[in-house]
């Protein structure tokens, strides 16, 4: 059984919230071992009747601090502790809604990267209507990418399509401002030769209107465009979820039980907690999952969910020889 290690400190919500989350995953019949500050998360246990092996971190890196200089600065910290638990296979995956830049700093120096791999990327699942979701990435941990950083999110985004996702030779798609070779700036233009010749099922440049489509199941781009987009669309989703209540409250004649029904069931199919709970940060030696900063309880039991899928499909394993061969 997959053992993941879920770092409880550093959280918008709080340690609460994330133990709550634990516990529901605990009680789904995951293996988890919690880390962070045991007289803040012994008394969430006790109080939920559950019993969850802790690793005590006595620090917290906070969301405003420099992640390089916290890593460095706090060894005993939530997130490097957890790290080591991987980094020594006493865990076989990371689960963290801390600091994204911490948590990447820890899993590149402690966990290390895999051969080949200059830049970790995040991996997005966006929801879409085959049910089956589309990965973009890098979806915030590269601001700025060459051609053949993008070369490489697109082997990994299509071996988590596959593995994760089970799609048969996934089609990878390079986000641009148009579908001719000739768009873009000169690192999309210089990228799409080298994505043609690379071992991928490459597509060709799509839109930002494709990702939701049944275009492409991976998508790469850059981490400051992959990162605006995933926020866009989030906030987009609730838009949308907001006008549904709105246009059911304005009919007095709607079944209210069939209008709950009906906003849940969209819900459940666009909300990221609910549909995937975080995202795979790829490219280090074992699973990393980074969650929201806000994340719920619920988004927490996902991500968990998620972390253990990728230890159980071998992802860090298979992605080493996949980009091996690339």
């Amino acid at each position: 059984m997959a053992r993941i290690a879920v770092d409880v400190m550093g959280t918008d919500r709080g340690p609460p919230e994330i133990v709550a989350g634990a516990v529901m995953a605990a009680g789904a019949g995951h293996e988890l071992v919690l880390v962070g500050d045991r007289e803040v998360i012994k008394p969430e246990l006790v109080a939920a009747g559950a019993d969850v092996e802790v690793v005590h971190a006595p620090d917290v890196v906070g969301m405003g601090e420099d992640p390089a200089k916290a890593v460095r600065d706090k060894p005993r910290s939530s997130i490097m502790v957890a790290a080591r638990l991987v980094a020594s296979g006493d865990a076989d995956a990371l689960v963290s809604a801390g600091s994204t830049g911490a948590t990447m700093t820890a899993a590149s120096i402690v966990i290390g990267r895999l051969e080949g791999v200059q830049r970790p990327a995040i991996a997005t699942p966006i929801p879409r209507a085959t049910g089956l979701p589309t990965l973009i990435l890098d979806a915030g941990a590269n601001l700025e990418v060459k051609p053949v950083h993008l070369v490489r999110f697109a082997v990994m985004g299509a071996l988590v399509a596959e593995i994760v996702y089970g799609i048969d030779r996934p089609r990878v798609g390079l986000l641009n401002i148009g579908e001719e070779p000739s768009k873009g700036r000169e690192v999309e233009r210089s990228a799409f030769g080298l994505l043609e010749e690379a071992p991928v099922n490459f597509v060709g440049n799509i839109e930002g209107g494709d990702i939701p489509g049944d275009v492409a199941d991976v998508v790469v781009t850059d981490g400051f465009t992959g990162n605006v987009v995933l926020k866009a669309m989030e906030g987009t989703a609730g838009l949308v979820l907001n006008l549904v209540r709105g246009a059911f409250g304005r009919h007095p004649g709607s079944s209210p039980g069939k209008m709950a029904r009906i906003i849940e069931e969209v819900r459940m199919m666009v909300d990221p907690e609910l549909c995937a709970g975080g995202a795979y940060l790829l490219g280090t030696r074992a699973g990393v999952v980074i969650g929201h900063g806000s994340s719920s309880r619920n988004a927490v039991l996902n991500a968990v969910r998620l972390a253990v899928e990728g230890v159980k499909g071998g992802l860090a394993e298979r992605m080493e020889r996949g980009l091996a061969r690339s």
